[in-house]
């Protein structure tokens, strides 16, 4: 969609008034098939394939406050599918695939920019490491380099390499990695659902299930009972939380990860690096502020906000690996509510309960892995059956032993 500089102009100074809505904002209806409860990424992103792709219709999105107000809107942006394990590395690369066509896919700017990935080396185990994780990745069909330690210097002239605490030996390159336009992809993805006949329904926060014979029939919402052929959740941090209102008990703990971003500085740093001696990742937005995160806090909390040890560790890890970060001044931070598995890695199964499906677990991956959870979730409400990238996310993993323990980092090895 085009506008011109008197249009843009004629907007401004007239409060923005001419531009439309790009979804509607309707009431919910006494029943729907498909019934989503989170709005987010991977809500929309579902709903977005079940009705484009599944050919369904009669969907609802239901969302307690406003599209994209949760971790779709509180994340560093970075997308990448530099994964090990077999459970995970086929689904993030299809994943990386979509992200490629997403916005040709849904005909809106998603700011997806492709500026690679960098993975910090520090020891020869973890170059050994590294070298079996750019295999793994090769093997299903993503782009690994490993780089030493000059060709890692002409790219990343800045990092600290000749007094370094951690020395820098080298580093895992995946080209096609990079950043996206966190709200642009829950706007694009909202829009594509509406115009595909989903109802969007905001401000409408599930208070319980309603059961019958062991089926789910329906949920009990702040703005009515709205009955559901079949009930798919999607709320990150809250997902303990929701599925408890069905008398279910997650492998899942709720923890804040806060992000940070700088003052806006002129174009530094090239693509996304990760510190490989510590839990720290850093990207540049368009906009010139340096983006980066780390850890998680150490305590369990619903709230959207950190501490103070959590900032500090941060800057350490920064400091450490880049000692030019020091002269940046910090704009803003932020958190969002993570839903930890216990291995790392996601559900996206069918519940006990009949009717009533499962999309979770998401660790630090939660963005990057969007349009692939949104697909995959979408093909199990369609068809009752896994998509073939999805069918190691089974919920009763735990209990079989068959866990995918890869820390839902993707990029950290162990340093011995």
């Amino acid at each position: 969609m085009r506008f011109s500089g008197l249009r843009l102009l004629k907007e401004a100074v007239t409060g923005h008034k001419g531009w439309q809505p790009l979804w509607r904002d309707p009431e919910s209806q006494e029943a729907y098939d498909f019934v989503i409860v989170g709005g987010g990424g991977h809500g929309l992103a579902t709903a977005y394939y079940l009705a484009s792709h599944f050919g369904k219709s009669r969907i609802a999105v239901l969302e307690k406050g406003w599209l994209g107000s949760g971790n779709i809107g509180r994340n560093t942006t970075i997308i990448r599918s530099n994964y090990l394990l077999p459970g995970n590395q086929p689904f993030y690369e299809f994943s990386m695939k979509l992200w490629e066509g997403l916005e040709q896919e849904l005909n809106f700017n998603a700011m997806v920019s492709q500026r690679g990935i960098l993975n910090i080396i520090h020891t020869d185990a973890q170059r050994d490491a590294y070298r079996r994780r750019g295999n793994a990745m090769r093997l299903s069909g993503a782009d690994a380099q490993l780089l030493n330690r000059d060709e890692l210097r002409e790219m990343a002239p800045f990092l600290n390499y000749e007094h370094a605490r951690f020395p820098i030996k080298g580093a895992l390159l995946q080209a096609r990695a990079g950043t996206a336009r966190h709200d642009g992809v829950a706007w694009g993805y909202a829009r594509g659902a509406d115009s595909h006949g989903v109802d969007l329904i905001q401000n409408c926060e599930v208070t319980g299930f309603r059961m019958e014979g062991g089926r789910v029939t329906g949920v009990e919402t702040t703005r009515g009972v709205i009955g559901a052929g079949k009930v798919g959740v999607a709320v990150a941090g809250s997902s303990s939380r929701v599925m408890a209102m069905a008398g279910l008990r997650l492998p899942i703990e709720s923890h804040v990860l806060q992000a940070f971003v700088s003052e806006g500085l002129k174009p530094t740093i090239p693509g996304v690096i990760t510190f490989g001696a510590g839990h720290f990742y850093i990207s540049q937005s368009d906009k010139g502020g340096l983006v980066f995160g780390g850890d998680i806090d150490g305590y369990n909390s619903y709230a959207q906000r950190g501490n103070l040890p959590v900032v500090e560790d941060v800057a350490e890890g920064a400091m450490a690996l880049m000692p030019m970060i020091g002269r940046a001044r910090l704009l803003r931070s932020w958190g969002g509510i993570m839903d930890m598995s216990i291995d790392g890695s996601p559900i996206i199964d069918r519940t006990p309960v009949d009717g009533l499906y499962l999309n979770a677990g998401w660790c630090y991956g939660g963005f990057k892995a969007t349009p692939a959870s949104g697909f995959a979730f979408a093909h199990l409400l369609a068809t009752g059956e896994p998509h073939d990238v999805a069918t190691a996310y089974r919920l009763d993993r735990f209990a079989r032993g068959h866990l995918i323990d890869e820390r839902g980092a993707g990029a950290q090895p162990n340093l011995h």
